[in-house]
């Protein structure tokens, strides 16, 4: 069962979990016990065979999420800095980067900082025409600290990430698309469309396959190992699964898979 708590919103809609940020007032921004709850929902969907993939977005129609909420760690020591980054990194950022499912991004306005960054977390970025996306963390002092020094630039490209993160100016998402930072531009109206468009060719195929797939791709931007040498391995792996032996089937036998997820 999904939880829907204080400041996430949740439902499931044709095998999606759809995540709803819920802090329009505060432009979606987030602040402690949002990512707890963000962390709790995520954790709860992961073992629901029956969600396929996961959409994040913001309630309203003025951001996705504006931020981190800068009153909450305006007066931390350098002790709480660090702890407020790795605690990020570990429940939401890397989490997601991570997850066995994929995650779309519908980022429905002002993607900023924190915002920025859990976009990027996120395997797939759709975006409305009114989004603006840029890390402004400079402007007070200090440098992104969930993700957006490293994701930005294997995104964009080393030098455009030096510009955005050094003049902390926003980009438009026409620029975000032609930077390789938006898989696809929409309007505010059919964002959610286009995301469950993408959502319904990843239902029919081997969620097997693509946690793997998630896990490998994420292997290649992994300094510590070898993501060639990992490819090898998982490949060899999924001729030992069932959704390898009904996919195959399938196949030859010309109709459509039944995968199950084993």
């Amino acid at each position: 069962m999904i939880m829907t708590t204080e400041y996430i919103l949740s439902e499931v809609k044709n095998g999606v979990l759809v995540i709803t940020i819920n802090r329009p007032d505060k432009l979606n921004s987030l602040n402690r016990q949002t990512i707890e709850e963000l962390h709790e929902v995520l954790v709860d969907a992961e073992n629901e065979s029956e969600i396929k993939a996961v959409i994040i977005t913001g309630a309203g129609q003025k951001a996705f999420v504006a931020g981190a909420d800068i009153a909450e760690f305006a007066n931390y020591s350098v002790e709480q800095g660090r702890q407020l980054s790795s605690n990020g990194h570990f429940k939401i950022f890397n989490f997601i980067e991570n997850y066995s499912k994929p995650i779309i991004a519908a980022v429905n306005g002002f993607a900023l900082g924190g915002g920025l960054e859990l976009a990027m977390a996120c395997h797939i970025r759709v975006v409305s025409d009114n989004a603006k996306m840029g890390l402004p963390e400079v402007s007070l002092g200090v440098i992104p600290g969930y993700g957006g020094t490293q994701r930005l630039a294997q995104l964009v490209g080393k030098g455009k990430a030096f510009e955005m993160i050094v003049t902390a100016d926003m980009i438009t998402a026409t620029d975000a698309y032609k930077w390789g930072l938006a898989n696809y531009v929409t309007t505010q109206e059919e964002i959610l469309n286009k995301c469950f468009e993408i959502t319904s060719k990843i239902a029919s195929k081997s969620p097997t396959a693509i946690k793997t797939a998630i896990k490998v791709i994420n292997a290649g931007y992994n300094n510590s190992v070898n993501g060639y040498e990992v490819e090898i391995e998982e490949f060899g792996k999924s001729f030992g699964t069932g959704d390898f032996k009904e996919g195959v089937s399938a196949f030859l036998e010309k109709r459509k898979a039944d995968f199950k997820g084993n």
